[in-house]
């Protein structure tokens, strides 16, 4: 059973105004200095940003974190193709909501891992929609790698959909150093740790994608960088980033962390920086 803290509410299968089913999670205001859409990774699940949208509703700020679609889920709507796709109209969808929740007030977006680089795509495509971009160990490109065996499920996927599924090669110990967290994410049902190979596929796709629409960017952009990052490549988001054409951009590392910097040690950090970063942008 899902437990939710006391600003927090489910909305799970909500109706978006373009009438499409979707998962969130609120954490709200009734009159919000400002609203962010919070995307999480691969693996991951919408509780993963509780500690981050309990922060920002102290300081005024109220958080829309979109529930992926889980591609884990034994039945054929999650093995098929076209995940990307539909985790972007998700998104979309949720930000109408949370524009006519707040008509008015600015939204920032925020992704972390698949969940930023999913983040900085719709950023390059919709340059005016979002007041600003936060990307928190973009995953441009991985450090883990896929065993052959995997490979050859991949492979076999463009030819036959048998419902195969590929053991994601990070454990919650590269996600964070704090044990107790791991150990949350460890009995967690909600969190996953296998996926169809042709997600896999559409990630790569998406990271190719990522670098050639850099240049696109323009909107405020703030990365946030791991030092320790053992699954995203930090030197990759940096190329990334020097490429972006923003006037207005910035790039934080944090010594030490590991990747998942919105569940890490000293995560308040992080979120001190976004809050300067945010107030100054509002």
């Amino acid at each position: 059973m899902l437990r939710f803290g006391v600003h927090e509410r489910a909305v799970l299968g909500a109706m978006s105004e373009e009438g499409k089913d979707i998962g969130y999670r609120q954490w709200g205001l009734s009159a919000p200095r400002a609203v962010l859409v919070l995307v999480h990774g691969l693996g991951a699940h919408g509780g993963r940003w509780e500690a981050l949208a309990d922060f920002f509703l102290k300081k005024g700020i109220s958080s829309y974190a979109i529930e992926l679609a889980n591609p884990a889920e034994p039945d054929k709507a999650a093995r098929s193709s076209g995940h990307f796709r539909k985790y972007r109209d998700s998104i979309l969808s949720l930000y109408d909501i949370a524009a006519a929740n707040h008509p008015g007030k600015k939204i920032f977006i925020v992704g972390e891992s698949m969940g930023a680089l999913l983040a900085f795509l719709i950023a390059a495509e919709r340059p005016g929609l979002f007041g600003g971009l936060v990307c928190l160990s973009p995953a441009f490109a991985n450090r883990v790698k896929l065993s052959a065996s995997d490979y050859l499920k991949i492979f076999l996927s463009f030819f036959h959909d048998s419902g195969m599924k590929i053991r994601l090669p990070f454990d919650s110990s590269m996600c964070t150093r704090d044990t107790h967290y791991r150990h949350r994410m460890d009995s967690d049902p909600l969190e996953y740790r296998h996926a169809p190979p042709k997600l896999l596929v559409e990630v790569l796709c998406a990271q190719i994608r990522a670098k050639m629409a850099s240049r696109t960017v323009t909107l405020p952009v703030l990365f946030l960088i791991a030092g320790e990052d053992r699954i995203a490549d930090a030197g990759a988001a940096a190329g990334v980033f020097s490429t972006v054409p923003s006037a207005d951009k910035a790039l934080v590392e944090f010594p030490g962390m590991y990747h998942s910097l919105s569940v890490e040690l000293g995560r308040e950090a992080v979120f001190e920086e976004m809050l300067k970063w945010v107030d100054k942008r509002i």
